[in-house]
């Protein structure tokens, strides 16, 4: 978990001392060991869009090792983001949504009330994931390095933080007031 968090970083000091083609391949290698822990279980319980996003990462991952090209490397971090948005976006028509799955993890027996909250805190993260995917797309292809890497491997991160520790606490006081309520 902690290579992914520091793929950036990864990739920014990979980069220094290292083609495109090697940093790339290590991605690659990531991706394949992180997936091959449980992956024919994980699979078999994953819609084909999930597949489809892990599928065309993984390519992209492939793509920059076979092409030594920096630039698909440095887009990999958008086409994250627009994956999150594709499977929490998806998840709004083909209910339950993204963080209703995860709200039920610990509070199986969501109110109504609680199901319309989840329902909007994904329609939140889908425009956080517009709005980084845009911001990395635009670091990747007009930025320095250094920024690319700035924004990508540290403000992205702490944005998506400080967006997930506050919609966990006002849900938890949701959840706890439309639960006394009921």
């Amino acid at each position: 978990m902690l290579l992914w968090i520091a793929y950036p970083v990864i990739i920014f000091f990979g980069l220094q001392i290292l083609e495109p083609r090697y940093v790339a391949g290590l991605l690659a290698l990531l991706l394949i060991a992180r997936w091959g822990q449980g992956v024919h279980r994980m699979i078999s319980r994953m819609p084909g869009v999930h597949i489809a996003v892990m599928g065309v990462l993984l390519t992209l991952a492939i793509a920059a090792t076979l092409s030594n090209s920096e630039a698909i490397l440095r887009i990999y971090p958008a086409a994250m983001s627009f994956g999150m948005l594709l499977l929490f976006g998806l998840s709004l028509k083909y209910p339950p949504s993204m963080i209703e799955v995860i709200a039920r993890l610990t509070t199986p027996d969501l109110s109504v009330a609680g199901v319309q909250y989840t329902r909007t805190v994904t329609q939140v993260w889908c425009l956080f994931f517009i709005a980084n995917g845009g911001i990395a797309t635009y670091t990747a292809l007009y930025a320095s390095r250094d920024i690319w890497a700035l924004y990508n491997g540290l403000i992205a991160y702490i944005a998506m933080a400080v967006l997930f520790a506050s919609e966990w606490l006002i849900r938890r006081r949701f959840i706890a007031r439309h639960t006394s309520n009921a």
